[in-house]
């Protein structure tokens, strides 16, 4: 399970990484003890609409992990791009892209080891207080975080979108072959 107030704990005993801590508490907020009593989620993360989407999830896995919260940040992010691939009639494959320089790298959520999975917690969340302080410090800034931000937004809401008209599709699907059925029956 991702443990924020440790992470948070943690980067402040990070001489490197310390500074983040400091300049988000000075210019953002307190950080309190859960992610979600953020700023950063209550602004933006919560408008993700993740209702409906269950991904298929790692086998091997003794913690448990706030896989909703991890796909917020997943969609979220900067740093990182998802494709969301159909599992089977219900279950969605996650699949994260980063890429650094030249190397690309896709991986499927179902595929990491937890400590991956706990990294990506880390990671997105430290980049979203580094932009949360970037646009806090510099007005232009912020318009571009605010438009990657809008722009995160409306791709998940086009993608939502067309799951549902999928769905949709799907359930008349079936209730037009079990009329079919049934008309078969009364042959």
């Amino acid at each position: 399970m991702f443990d924020f107030k440790l992470f948070i704990d943690n980067l402040k005993d990070n001489p490197e990484k310390k500074d983040i801590v400091e300049k988000y508490e000075k210019i953002i907020e307190n950080l309190p003890g859960k992610f979600e009593d953020t700023k950063i989620y209550k602004e933006y993360l919560s408008l993700f609409n993740t209702t409906g989407i269950d991904l298929v999830l790692p086998e091997f896995i003794d913690e448990d992990f706030d896989w909703d919260l991890l796909l917020r940040l997943t969609i979220w992010s900067f740093s990182s791009t998802y494709v969301l691939e159909k599992a089977d009639d219900w279950k969605y494959e996650l699949v994260i892209n980063v890429s650094a320089g030249d190397k690309h790298v896709a991986k499927k959520l179902s595929e990491l080891w937890g400590f991956q999975i706990a990294r990506m917690y880390e990671i997105y969340i430290e980049e979203q207080m580094n932009l949360e302080i970037l646009a806090s410090e510099d007005e232009k800034e912020m318009e571009i975080v605010n438009a990657q931000r809008e722009a995160n937004l409306n791709k998940w809401k086009l993608l939502i979108e067309n799951l549902e008209t999928e769905k949709l599709k799907k359930q008349a699907e079936e209730e037009k072959q079990k009329k079919l059925d049934d008309l078969m029956w009364q042959l």
